[in-house]
Parts: structure tokens; sequence; C-alpha cells
């Protein structure tokens, strides 16, 4: 009974599947769509992941990031869909440094929207329209993939993902401001292009910080983003990531944007009773901490104003730290900016 209630919900899934993607190419005339894949070191898979693109994408761009393999000679011999389009860097780049290569010439080619996939396969094209209907629609500025908004989901990520993906999503909604969004390591990414030129490009990390230091630049433009669920692909891929040297570049990057968020989004574009807040909260628990190391502890019994005079500001402090807290993810960019834009 069981195998036949899980048969029919796969039944309904793929239906419903076949008719958002027909709706998605219906609605995408009016947008055109690019897929925008970095290649360095995907030989294995590349090509099957650009056979299994559908129709609602005008444009495919494969960015040979300086492959030693030769990505992108693979893709020109082997694939022959007229929507192809192979770039090539003139140095490695990094990750980041080949998407933003092909969202430039996307949108220099006259495209609306831009797709990210990663090469080897762990993204399922299957599933763009889900992605770039809330920017064609309006309901979003920039959209990204989230494989832990069910717990289904979970059980196809490796016990290592899964802790160190919800220890950085945590800390990323202090660094980004956008406190409704997890797995902000995810690649599968849409934006609508014209997002590009307010992004600051030119000092977005081009490493595996990409994605994260995207969702810093969008918060710092109000954009609105979405997460998307999905269902990561993991087949024994060897993923170039060095995590133990990229673990101080995460480190730095978070911390870096978090006090540039916080400095331009509270002091420089705007000051409010958030500003007011931190700052208040800020000097109240150095006033208290700093009291309170000076007075207490030595040989003779404290007096209760004494004590008052340490506690008080600290709890008063960490009163309004909390609140700013609040105020801050209420902050959250909840609008779309593209028709302003």
């Amino acid at each position: 009974m069981q195998d036949a209630l899980s048969k029919r919900q796969d039944t309904r899934r793929s239906q419903e599947s076949s008719l958002a993607q027909s709706s998605f190419a219906n609605a995408a005339t009016s947008q055109k769509v690019a897929v925008i894949i970095p290649a360095y070191k995907v030989t294995a898979q590349i090509c099957d992941l650009i056979d299994r693109i559908g129709d609602g994408v005008d444009a495919i761009y494969v960015v040979d990031d300086c492959c030693p393999d030769g990505s992108g000679k693979l893709v020109k011999e082997k694939i022959s869909d007229p929507r192809v389009s192979v770039l090539y860097t003139e140095e490695n780049s990094g990750v980041g440094g080949a998407v933003i290569t092909g969202f430039l010439r996307a949108q220099a080619d006259g495209m609306n929207i831009g797709v990210k996939l990663d090469g080897d396969g762990q993204m399922d094209p299957s599933i763009i329209h889900k992605f770039v209907a809330p920017i064609i629609t309006g309901n979003a500025d920039y959209t990204k993939g989230n494989r832990f908004f069910t717990p289904r989901n979970l059980g196809a990520m490796p016990p290592g993902r899964i802790f160190g993906n919800a220890i950085l999503s945590f800390v990323s909604k202090f660094s980004t401001g956008y406190w409704n969004l997890f797995d902000p390591t995810n690649g599968y990414i849409a934006l609508n292009l014209s997002l590009l030129e307010y992004l600051s490009l030119e000092q977005v990390d081009k490493r595996y910080f990409f994605e994260t230091d995207m969702l810093f630049r969008c918060n710092l433009i109000r954009a609105k983003v979405v997460d998307v669920p999905m269902l990561a692909i993991y087949e024994g891929e060897k993923s170039n990531l060095k995590a133990g040297r990229e673990a101080f570049r995460f480190v730095g990057g978070h911390s870096k944007n978090f006090v540039k968020r916080i400095a331009y989004n509270y002091f420089f574009r705007d000051f409010n009773i958030g500003s007011i807040e931190l700052v208040l909260g800020f000097f109240a628990i150095v006033f208290g901490v700093a009291y309170g190391l000076i007075h207490l502890g030595g040989p003779e019994v404290d007096s209760a104003g004494t004590v008052m005079m340490a506690a008080l500001p600290t709890i008063i402090g960490v009163f309004l730290l909390v609140s700013f807290l609040n105020f801050d993810v209420q902050q959250t960019p909840r609008e779309s900016i593209a028709r302003f834009l």
C-alpha cells in the first residue's frame, strides 16, 4: 500500500512539473532566459547536463575557466545545440569570476534573466522554471536553491554537508541580512540581469564565497531574494573546494560583510531607531563591563549601588541589542526592486 501511495505521489509530482514547465515556457516568451555553466574539470558531466536543459531557455553559456581538461573544447566538439556558446577566461578566475563573465555576456546579448548551473550535474535543469518564475512575475529579483526545505531532501545530503551548511546558514543571516533564507552557499541561483550594474561586481568574491557575497550585495540594494526548494544530486563527484584553505576566507568574508552591512544600512544610507538601539546598547554594555572590572572584586565588600552601576547598564545594553536584532530581522527586503531599475 505504501508503494502504491509513493507511486501516486511521484506521478502527481511529475504531472505538476510538466504543467509548470509548459506554463513557464509560455510565460517566458517576453523574458529571455540564459543559463550560465562555469566549467572547470567537469568533462565527465557537462555534456549530459546540457542535453537535459529543456525549452524555455534561450541561451546557454559555458564558461571554460582555463579548464586543464578542456571542458570548453569538449562542448564545442560534442554539443550541436544552437543555443550553446562557449566563453573562455584569460586566467582561472574561480567559480564566481566565471559566472560573472557569463552573466555580463548574457546581458550584452539581450538576455533578461540569468540562471547559474554547476557543470558537475548536481543541479537538476528540469526545475529551472521554479527559479525563473518568481522573477518573471515580479515576486523576486533573485532566487536561490534551498536543500533544507523539507526533511525528505536531507536524506540525499552527506551528514558533513548538513552540519556545515547549517552553521554557515546561521552565520550568513547576520552578514547578509536575509533572515528568511537558508542554505546560503547553494550555487543554484537565478537573477534579474538588470541588477548587475548595481551589485559592484568588481568587488564580489570570485571564489567559493561568491554565492554568499552576492546575497550581501543584494541586501545593500534592497533586492528581494526567494528560496526555492530543491533536491541536490550527489553521485560521487569530486569537489574542487579545499575546505581548510577556504575556511579562513569564509570567516573573514562574513565578518567584513557584517560590519559593512551594518555601517551602510544603519549609518550611511539611513539613521533610524535601529541605529540608536545599536549605539546605545553597545556603549551601555561597554560601560557596564568596564565599571564592573574596575570597581568589583576588591578586598572590600562592594555596595549594592556599585553592583547596580555595573549590572544595570549591562542588562539594558543587552536588551537594546536584542531589540536591534529584532529590528534588523524586520528590515529583510520583502519587495522586488526590478520595476525601479
